[in-house]
């Protein structure tokens, strides 16, 4: 299908001198708050209403984003098994939202001289927002620093990666552990992913993606275990159509049912950041309590070690070209290159 997730394999061997971690970005602050989100809306016809309800939302947790510390960790992380077990490259960290911004990290790039950069962004779905978008934030940084920006290539999606699915059931088994046995044998795991607009989800395997990543790591938790997906997080305008069902009307929907016991994976989300914190930590988790419901949440990947490992691997497969590219599951490893009309939104 025209425009769905597609592209092809860079079997060449790279020279890289740096790593660029990208991400979304948060405000570190009460005054970052109304900025950052105007930056996140830029575009997309969001009524200033809905941008001051989201605003109450970081507010809540004194206008601090925790996704910045999350990816402090996961950087410091990274760096600290690149230098153990090599390649020893310098570990740089641009936002598409707020500062460090993409833009003034690729310019502090090129003053550095770096030649060629590997990209890791914190996103393991193809969809716009999840990947095309974020290419077209490093086209746009590299124009911006001018002819002598550094060449960047993005690390291919890593939603069947061994390491991604490991972590993530190391996460959910942690729950499971903490759980008394009538709890654990009753518990109904619901997996959660940011909502998108139904034509970015068309254009894209983001569903598929999901649903594959779900059934992997319920084949590598400790038991048999029922499960769902549901989204969240929708900002979009209620006329336009998005991926349903949303997490709060499907947790009434599993009490309605009789379930007593939930168990929160937010898949979707690499770190707790606020839509977890505060759409599942608030919003949902008070639906939960409204019904009944013994919800529990399960981390997120955030610094695990198999996560970490995963980005060097991810970085040194793209170095050596054609070697192992490992996948769980019927998917396959996905492409390195994408294709020009991959994802359009």
């Amino acid at each position: 299908m025209i425009g769905r997730s597609h592209g092809s394999r860079d079997e060449q061997p790279h020279n890289y001198d740096a790593v660029v971690y990208i991400s979304f970005g948060g405000p570190e602050g009460p005054d970052d708050v109304i900025p950052f989100l105007e930056n996140v809306t830029r575009g997309r016809r969001v009524p200033r209403e809905r941008l001051l309800e989201v605003a109450e939302h970081y507010y809540h947790f004194g206008g601090v984003s925790p996704i910045n510390a999350e990816n402090r960790r996961v950087i410091s992380a990274l760096e600290q098994e690149l230098s153990q077990r090599g390649p020893a490259l310098p570990v740089y960290w641009g936002n598409r939202n707020w500062h460090p911004l993409l833009t003034d990290t690729v310019a502090q790039m090129r003053r550095d001289g770096i030649r060629r950069a590997i990209a890791f962004v914190t996103s393991a779905w193809s969809s716009y927002s999840g990947c095309r978008q974020y290419r077209e934030d490093i086209e746009k940084a590299r124009a911006a620093a001018g002819p002598a920006a550094p060449k960047m290539d993005k690390i291919r999606q890593f939603f069947n990666h061994p390491g991604f699915i490991a972590a993530q059931a190391d996460r959910v088994n942690a729950v499971l552990e903490s759980t008394s046995a009538p709890r654990r044998a009753e518990a109904h795991l619901l997996f959660t992913a940011h909502s998108i607009p139904q034509r970015m989800a068309d254009a894209s395997s983001y569903v598929e993606q999901l649903l594959e990543a779900c059934r992997l790591v319920v084949e590598n938790v400790h038991g048999s275990f029922e499960w769902s997906l549901a989204y969240q997080s929708r900002s979009g305008p209620p006329h336009i159509p998005w991926l349903e069902p949303d997490v709060s009307e499907h947790l009434e929907k599993l009490s309605s049912e009789g379930l007593t016991d939930v168990i929160v994976v937010p898949i979707g989300f690499l770190s707790d950041h606020m839509e977890v914190r505060f759409d599942l930590d608030v919003e949902a988790a008070n639906v939960a309590k409204e019904r009944g419901l013994n919800m529990l949440r399960a981390k997120t990947v955030g610094a695990h070690p198999a996560y970490i490992k995963m980005i060097r691997d991810l970085i040194l497969e793209r170095m050596q070209g054609s070697g192992d590219r490992p996948a769980l599951g019927v998917m396959g490893a996905s492409h390195d290159i994408c294709a020009v009309d991959c994802c359009r939104f």
